[in-house]
Order: C-alpha cells, then sequence, then structure tokens
C-alpha cells in the first residue's frame, strides 16, 4: 500500500486529487474543534457516556458529538438516510424504476436522500436538545440566551430559543459534513463518506492512545503494559478482519463454443466469486442500529423513568445483571443473521445470474443451466453467508468478551482502550483502507496504460 501511495504521488492528477481529500478532511476535522456557544461540555460529554448508542455516534464522529461541536452529529443523518433510500428502492416501484435510469436516475436518487438527511438531521438534533436540555441539569448555560436572574428572558423562553439555535447549527453541520463527503468522491480518491467515517474513527483511537502515553510519562507505567496488550490484540484481530475480508468462494463456469458468420466465439472459462464478507459492515449497523433504537427513544423521552431502567437492565449490552447481557447478545446475534441474509438477497440474485449465465451459452460443470443453476447458486450462497454472519457475530462480541476478561482477571478498572475495539469501527477502518488502496491502485493502471499501440 506505501508502494501505490508513492506512485500515485508521481503522477500530477492522482497527486492532486490526494491533496484535495487531505485538504477537505483537514477541514472535517477543524469542524469537529469548532465550539457551539451555550453548552457546558463536561455536563454534555458524561450524559453522551450513560449510553451506548451516543456513545457510538460519538466515535464515528472524532469525539465531537461528546464535545458539542459544529460536526456534532458528524455523516450519521446521511448513512442513515442512504439506508432508508436504499432498502426503500427494493420496495417502491418509482424508485425501483429510477435507479434503472442511468445517471440520471442516480442524480434524482441522490436529491431525494440529501431531503431525507435534513429531516434526519433535524430529528436528531432535536432528540439531543430535549434529552439533555430539557432533563440533564446544567447542561445548557441558560444565560447565554437570556435567561437566569441577569437575562432578559425567562428560563423557559431563553430554553425554546436555545432549542431553536440548537437544531437549526447542528443541522447545518451535519448537512455541510455531507457536502464535504460529496465533494471528496467527486473531486478526489476513494469514497468521500467512508472516508470521513475512518478518519473519525481513527482520530478517536488516536486521541486514546495519546492520553495512555501522557499517562504513561506522568508516574504510571503500568499502563504501558496495557498498551502492549492493545497493540497486539489490534494486530491479530486487523490480520483476521483482513483475511476474511478477502476471503471468497470462487464457482467456475465454463463458455460453449459458438459459430457467428465466420468466427467462433466462447469456449473460455470464468468465475463467479461470492466474497464469505459480502455484506461488508451493513448487518452491523442495521443490528445495532435497530437493537438500540427502544433504549435511544425511551431514554430521549423518559429519560431517568422505571421503565427505561427495566429497559436498560434486560436489554443493553451495559446492563449491570448477566440476564440482561444474554439477552443483549442473543438478540443481537438474531438480528446480525437476519440482516446478513437480507443483504446478500439484494445484492446477489441466483436467478438473474443463472438467466445471465445461460443467455451467454455458459454451464456449471455438473449442473443444468437455469433453475438446477440458480438453486445451486442460492444454496452455495447461503452457506457463505451463514459462515460470514457467524464471523461478523464473532467481531461483534469482541469488545464484550475483552471487557469480561479485563473484569474477570481484574486486570483494570479502566476500558477505555476497550472502547476501540469498535465493533464497526475495526471493519470500517479495514474495509475503507483496503477500498482505497483498489481505488489508488485502479487510477495509477489507469494513468500507465498507454494501449497496444504505443
Amino acid at each position: 500500500m506505501f508502494e501505490t501511495i508513492k506512485n500515485c504521488f508521481k503522477v500530477k492528477e492522482i497527486r492532486k486529487k490526494i491533496l484535495i481529500t487531505i485538504g477537505l478532511l483537514l477541514i472535517f476535522r477543524l469542524g469537529c474543534y469548532i465550539p457551539v456557544p451555550g453548552i457546558n461540555v463536561s455536563v454534555f460529554s458524561e450524559a453522551i457516556k450513560e449510553q451506548s448508542f451516543l456513545e457510538l455516534l460519538n466515535s464515528i464522529t472524532g469525539g465531537s458529538l461528546a464535545n458539542a461541536t459544529l460536526f456534532a452529529l458528524g455523516i450519521s443523518p446521511y448513512i442513515n438516510a442512504s439506508i432508508i433510500i436504499q432498502l426503500l428502492t427494493v420496495g417502491i416501484p418509482a424508485l425501483e424504476r429510477l435507479s434503472k435510469q442511468g445517471e440520471e436516475g442516480r442524480k434524482k436518487i441522490a436529491q431525494i436522500t440529501r431531503y431525507v438527511t435534513i429531516l434526519l438531521a433535524i430529528a436528531q438534533a432535536i432528540g439531543i436538545v430535549v434529552n439533555f436540555a430539557a432533563n440533564t441539569e446544567g447542561a445548557i448555560k441558560v444565560v447565554w440566551f437570556g435567561g437566569g436572574p441577569d437575562g432578559i428572558l425567562g428560563d423557559t423562553a431563553a430554553r425554546w430559543i436555545a432549542g431553536v439555535f440548537f437544531t437549526v447549527v447542528y443541522t447545518a453541520g451535519a448537512m455541510l459534513v455531507m457536502w464535504i463527503g460529496e465533494r471528496i468522491t467527486e473531486y478526489g480518491v476513494s469514497n468521500g463518506i467512508s472516508l470521513i467515517i475512518f478518519i473519525g474513527i481513527v482520530s478517536t483511537a488516536g486521541l486514546i492512545i495519546v492520553e495512555k502515553f501522557i499517562q504513561v510519562f506522568t508516574g504510571n507505567p503500568a499502563i504501558l503494559w496495557e498498551l502492549l496488550g492493545f497493540v497486539i490484540l489490534t494486530i491479530l484481530e486487523f490480520t483476521a478482519i483482513v483475511a476474511v475480508d478477502l476471503s471468497e468462494r470462487r464457482i467456475p463456469v465454463q463458455y460453449a463454443k459458438q459459430v457467428k458468420g465466420r468466427r467462433m466465439y466462447g469456449g473460455q472459462s470464468s468465475v463467479i466469486p461470492i466474497k464469505i464478507a459480502g455484506s461488508g459492515v451493513m448487518p452491523l449497523i442495521f443490528a445495532f442500529a435497530l437493537i438500540s433504537f427502544p433504549n435511544m427513544i425511551i431514554s430521549l423521552f423518559w429519560p431517568g423513568s422505571a421503565a427505561a431502567t427495566n429497559i436498560t437492565n434486560w436489554f443493553s449490552g451495559g446492563s449491570p445483571y448477566w440476564y440482561g447481557q444474554l439477552i443483549y447478545m442473543v438478540t443481537l446475534c438474531l438480528l446480525i443473521f437476519a440482516f446478513a441474509f437480507f443483504y446478500q438477497s439484494m445484492q446477489f440474485n441466483p436467478e438473474d445470474v443463472s438467466k445471465t449465465i445461460q443467455q451467454n451459452g455458459g454451464f456449471i460443470q455438473g449442473i443444468r443451466p437455469g433453475r438446477p443453476t440458480a438453486d445451486y447458486l442460492k444454496k452455495i450462497s447461503n452457506r457463505i453467508t451463514l459462515f460470514g454472519a457467524i464471523y461478523l457475530s464473532i467481531v461483534a462480541f469482541v469488545p464484550s468478551i475483552l471487557s469480561m476478561v479485563v473484569t474477570g482477571l481484574n486486570l483494570s478498572s479502566d476500558t477505555a482502550l476497550l472502547s476501540v475495539f469498535s465493533t464497526t469501527g475495526i471493519l470500517i477502518v479495514v474495509s475503507v483502507a483496503l477500498e482505497l488502496d483498489k481505488q489508488l491502485e485502479s487510477q495509477l493502471m489507469m494513468k500507465n496504460y498507454k494501449g497496444f499501440l504505443k
């Protein structure tokens, strides 16, 4: 990969794209440190840590959510909007027709996705305001908006003004992040949205590691062993993820020879590659979003209530009771399996593949064309998806298993480094790095290709 980057900087066009990408990512990171007036950051940050769903969003935004900065919502509204539109495209005929209309149809779907992003950003901003402004004491400095004993407005009016202000600011920040991501995709290298998530996760991990090194040099050398264990586990986990991510089942296809006019076509062999982790991190994102939804809703509108406590105890990964953790793990595992098979069915259609093979005069050895080929491909796809779902489930529970080991062996009460082992975070970092390497190699190959006449 480093050799590829070195060669890319030798080509002017690719070097320009890389510099544009780096510049836009720096703008994104700068926005993650622009404070929004009127927020008590310390109170806001402590409240974020109490909710696992918001803590996950905080890791994706590179810590900007906990610091209540301009880009507190990050790219999550756009991701959710893209997922919703992608799912609706399968069920709504009008969207399905647009997806098949080429470039013009994709532009219209992208515009619809932007409108949905605005609605989701407004909803998330209102949810944050309702949760923390109305229910967390001291989260908002009311005096900033004319409230309090020295203000010109009452506390209620000041809170309403603050709510509108924060909703507008955070929605504008989310749309600006979306704009940066789209510009990276258009003028830079690789997918801009993926790179923004990648930078957010890596920066969060980097801040935690730097904090640990500071503790080592300020009189706590025992943390060095924790860092060493973290490095070893990270290397092992990354190696395993890369090995599985690049693994695929290749189904050989033989094409019969055909005589057209005076020429003979066909006769070559090909393969149908089916990846074990073909659905990527999408099943995990869907599963975590769905399992966190009840806890998020009840904590936003009824925080501190008996119902919220019961849901946390019975249906949360951070439950203090073993049965709550067991219910959470079993439910999450079932959701991962369900979404893995659902997303695989969207990506790989055995009937269409079988029809295409038959129309081009191809066949799989030992399998009759038509329906038998489709059934065979479906059987292979289901088996591979099953192993992929098992792999995703194992990766999903790595943070919980490590936390149990640390707690059981009384190694350390500080689990900050374990938060770096974010399920979606690890997979996204590896997937984006591999995709970036492929994009750079393909662009480098296009620039170096001279054709057969030169």
